[in-house]
């Protein structure tokens, strides 16, 4: 069983924009975001609020439901490691 800290979006993120042939720009410009904010999230420097992921989705032409199923795809049989504060 393979153990991560954080779900990130990075990857997910930047297959489904070259997919749909989007530069980070046009993904800016689409979902209202910054594009050195669509830069730190494809590299995992920054986490999205579900906000964000609603935005990204919408300007995917995707539910962000397909979205997050991406995600699940793409961690699937990892679990996430817990630490207590």
């Amino acid at each position: 069983m393979n153990e991560i800290e954080n779900i990130t979006i990075g990857t997910v993120l930047k297959r489904v924009r070259k997919s749909l042939k989007l530069s980070q720009e046009e993904l800016a410009h689409r979902s209202s975001l910054d594009r050195t904010y669509i830069s730190m999230l494809e590299r995992n420097i920054k986490q999205p609020t579900i906000t964000t992921i609603f935005l990204l989705s919408e300007a995917l032409e995707m539910k962000p439901s397909e979205f997050v199923q991406l995600l699940e795809n793409e961690f699937e049989g990892h679990t996430i490691k817990r630490t207590t504060v």
